[in-house]
């Protein structure tokens, strides 16, 4: 069994200074001490709402992640709390607190995007946590940074061992967990009480249509929806009267409204029993030496500005998953046409119809591992280069029909070119009994199967 981690209190991951990510050599340290699978929980959301109050009570204290009481936001970076997991044997439970987004002091809103993109990359479990409700404000926030991460995903990954299919995003995701603080809307449709979780998805609800505002409605749920297969809803009162905040980690359960207390304990628990172990792509289970390398892999790829703005990423990852797109259909195209056909056919029709099945095929899955083609670009390339492969196919069915028909002439044929030449037909009768001979030999040729076009 490997050796526990129990930390006394939270260290920074990720250092936000000036504007630049960096990451701590103490918590690294860390991580390569914890050899024992993670389940990695990270927060998010807006600052001065309450996200490190949650993360204390995961933590089992009332004290550890700093909560503030003022409009100043305490939580700088990326800050990590490892301890044994209380439900998994043999799991280390990995809190991460983030920085509040929308702080006012940084000014520069880009470093929030980026520490958003990393806690969805670093965990197995993410939790968005926003005030009042789930309004369009916060579905576009998590859309545009959910295709941040996956750049930041496809950049990152060919440099971590034993990664596999770096495109697949949907391997590495972590489950969403969306939070509701200070909730004061009733749950409930057409006089009907719904739950939490019904409410997420009603909001997730595409539209029908096809015109240009229904579109830019849909996309950021079915991102959303594509990304975060596995999502929880949870809503929170407030905790208490707000003159009360300040006090907030000192108050005890007896203090705080009931309704908050139930809450807190229902999300607790389902963190704990429901967070899965944190996954990569081809399997591997995640320790401290594997998140070690993620983070800084992902931090040197944020430092290095190969992740773009928020403006240029989504064309950015469009081109990236659509030319994995088209290689993998074309890949498909080659080992089916490699499999199935036989040169040469015996018609052409034979060879395009095969043609015609593989490459409705390849454009099938194009379809469903392209992200944006706009103007269809990548599916015409797709389509020109499957052209091309139809072409060269044509003319190498020729070339194999020419080849066969050569081939089974010199066969058949051959012998009696050298009785010819041993002059065995050179006497009376002997051009009957060549003109016959010769008849013998055609039909035994047209007889022969698979000579293709070029057949004389």
């Amino acid at each position: 069994m490997a050796s526990e981690i129990r930390m006394p209190a939270p260290v920074c991951l990720i250092e936000n200074t000036e504007g630049q990510l960096v990451v701590n050599q103490e918590a690294l340290e860390i991580l390569s001490a914890t050899k024992n699978p993670l389940v990695v929980v990270a927060i998010v959301g807006l600052y001065r709402t309450g996200k490190s109050y949650l993360m204390n009570k995961l933590a089992g204290k009332n004290k550890g992640f700093s909560i503030g009481s003022t409009v100043q936001s305490h939580t700088k970076g990326i800050w990590m709390w490892c301890m044994p997991h209380p439900k998994k044997p043999d799991h280390t439970l990995v809190l991460l607190d983030t920085e509040g987004l929308g702080d006012v002091e940084k000014g520069d809103k880009k470093n929030d995007t980026q520490i958003f993109a990393l806690a969805i990359l670093l965990s197995s479990t993410f939790v968005y946590n926003t005030m009042n409700k789930i309004d369009q404000r916060a579905m576009d926030l998590l859309h545009h940074v959910t295709e941040l991460s996956n750049l930041l995903w496809t950049v990152s990954s060919p440099d971590l061992d034993g990664v596999e299919d770096t495109t697949n995003f949907a391997n590495f995701y972590p489950d969403l967990v969306w939070t509701l603080r200070d909730f004061y809307l009733d749950l409930e449709i057409d006089g009907q009480l719904i739950t939490a979780d019904e409410y997420l998805e009603k909001s997730l609800k595409l539209k029908e249509g096809t015109d240009k505002s229904l579109q830019n409605f849909n996309l950021p749920r079915l991102c959303i929806k594509e990304f975060f297969p596995i999502r929880k809803c949870f809503i929170f009162d407030s905790p208490a009267h707000w003159k009360k905040f300040a006090q907030l980690e000192t108050l005890r359960n007896d203090e705080l409204d009931p309704d908050f207390v139930q809450q807190v304990a229902a999300f607790c628990s389902y963190i704990f029993n429901r967070s899965k172990t944190k996954t990569l792509s081809g399997g591997i289970k995640v320790n401290g030496p594997h998140l070690k390398s993620l983070v800084q892999t992902c931090v040197n790829a944020i430092s290095r500005g190969d992740l773009p703005c928020m403006e240029n990423s989504v064309v950015a990852l469009a081109q990236i998953k659509n030319s994995a797109a088209v290689k993998k259909a074309i890949a498909h195209y080659d080992q089916q046409m490699d499999q199935k056909l036989q040169l040469p056919t015996e018609t052409l029709s034979e060879l395009l119809d095969l043609h015609g099945a593989c490459e409705r095929e390849a454009i099938e899955i194009f379809m469903k591992n392209s992200f944006k083609d706009v103007n269809q670009k990548f599916q015409k390339q797709l389509e020109t280069l499957l052209e091309a492969r139809k072409d060269d196919f044509c003319n190498q069915n020729m070339e194999a029909s020419w080849s066969r028909c050569s081939a089974l002439l010199q066969a058949i044929f051959g012998p009696l070119e050298n009785e010819v030449t041993q002059g065995i037909y050179s006497k009376p009768g002997g051009h009957f009994l060549f003109i016959q001979k010769t008849e013998e030999l055609k039909a035994r040729y047209y007889q022969q199967p698979r000579k293709g076009m070029q057949v004389f």
